[in-house]
């Protein structure tokens, strides 16, 4: 894939950290997201919807994702509905974890890159809409919860991304500037968050982007995989990428 070219002449380096998204950045968890969901549909009557269903419905936390899928079922989404499916999705969601049900994988690479990252003196986050709680037992489930220094979920902030109060949390949590590090996402609420938090963003094309054609995301750069960024992030890579 063609590097998106840049919308600002913006270096890469120097960077002091790199914030990831989680859902279709670091970890494919689709499987989880539909499972759980479906499961709390059940409980009002839904018929379960398909998982390639719910993919085109995850973006902006969990609320907006039930809202979504009430919609998509035909009901009317009444603030009780959300309220009780919301309930009960994340509880479904925990017990994945609980009983050994898991799907969630990292995407190839994942657990080099970031071992590579962090060899290389950078500091790394997580900053998702997914609840902090959710996230946390993710990165455990898939042995990277090791690599993060600061884990911002949906629920820490009064706001979530597109917003950019998670981006910059992470950052005071981190002691760094928000141009001094680099957001990783999917999708366009990354790209958002990241503009109004002063800081470039990476995307990468195979997450979960709300419907949005991974080559149209506003991003510095496309990349095809999370494998690319210790190149990019290197000195000598640095120097000859421009975003």
């Amino acid at each position: 894939m063609t590097p998106k070219p840049a919308a600002s002449p913006l270096r890469l380096s120097p960077k002091q950290a790199v914030l990831f998204d989680l859902d279709g950045t670091l970890l494919d968890t689709v499987g989880d997201i539909a499972l759980a969901l479906n499961r709390s549909l059940e409980e009002i009557g839904i018929e379960p919807l398909s998982t390639a269903t719910v993919r085109g419905l995850i973006g902006k936390g969990a609320r907006v994702l039930v809202a979504r899928a009430l919609t998509t079922a035909g009901r009317s989404g009444t603030d009780a509905d959300i309220a009780m499916v919301f309930s009960g999705f994340l509880k479904h969601y925990d017990a994945l974890y609980r009983g050994g049900e898991s799907m969630a994988t990292p995407y190839a690479g994942t657990s080099d890159t970031l071992q590579q990252l962090a060899a290389s003196g950078f500091k790394l986050g997580v900053v998702t809409n997914k609840h902090r709680a959710l996230a946390a037992e993710a990165l455990q489930h898939t042995g990277l919860m090791g690599f993060f220094s600061v884990v911002v979920g949906g629920d820490t902030c009064a706001a979530r991304k597109p917003a950019p109060a998670p981006i910059l949390y992470a950052c005071s949590v981190l002691d760094i500037l928000p141009a001094n590090a680099l957001m990783v996402g999917d999708s366009m609420n990354d790209v958002l968050a990241a503009r109004a938090a002063g800081m470039p963003v990476i995307c990468v094309p195979y997450g979960y982007n709300e419907g949005v054609a991974a080559d149209s995301l506003p991003c510095d750069l496309l990349v095809e995989t999370l494998t690319d960024l210790p190149r990019l992030l290197s000195p000598a890579g640095a120097r000859s990428a421009e975003v």
